[in-house]
């Protein structure tokens, strides 16, 4: 065995565990540790993954994106790792099984109305263990404003990044 020359102090960087303290969290992760070893579903996998995620890293959906997402899965649960959020231009919400980890009250409320279910990952556990029948989601990652201001610089040709500037107007960039 010969030494890895490019690559000798290189760190594994990915996260084993949250950074969360939230007790509930940890008793989920400890949960999804279980089923993603003694099953062999690449779902609890990355369930377990995405709770070990930042708060930028698990971006809220909005329930009409739920909506559109699971138009044509009758029967099946959507799973959201992150927030589930009401959206008011939404006129109305069909019959859905949604598992997230938070919903705020709004969509909570639509989503019971419309006779569906709101349950969380521990449910989910006892219902799919193996993930089957279920939808993984995901948030728009990108969405957030900083994203607009990476790439090639602003001024640079064949740029597309905003610039960072106090301020709009004649005497600003």
């Amino acid at each position: 065995m010969g030494i890895d020359l490019k690559a000798k102090h290189v760190k594994n960087r990915n996260r084993v565990a949250p950074k969360s303290e939230n007790v509930y969290v940890l008793l989920l992760v400890k949960l999804y540790r279980f089923l993603a070893r003694r099953t062999d579903s690449d779902f609890n996998k990355a369930v377990l993954k995405r709770m070990y995620m930042s708060r930028s890293n698990r971006p809220p959906l909005s329930l009409s994106k739920v909506v559109k997402f699971m138009a044509s899965k009758e029967g099946k649960t959507a799973v959201i790792v992150g927030s589930v959020t009401d959206d008011v231009r939404l006129q109305n919400v069909p019959k859905l099984s949604v598992c997230a980890l938070r919903f705020t009250a709004g969509a909570r409320a639509r989503i019971v109305k419309a006779g569906g279910e709101c349950i969380t990952f521990d449910q989910l556990a006892l219902r799919l263990p193996t993930g089957s029948g279920a939808v993984l989601l995901r948030g728009p990652r990108k969405a957030r404003e900083v994203y607009k201001h990476f790439g090639r610089a602003p001024g640079v040709p064949n740029s597309t990044a905003k610039p960072y500037v106090r301020s709009t107007g004649r005497k600003f960039e």
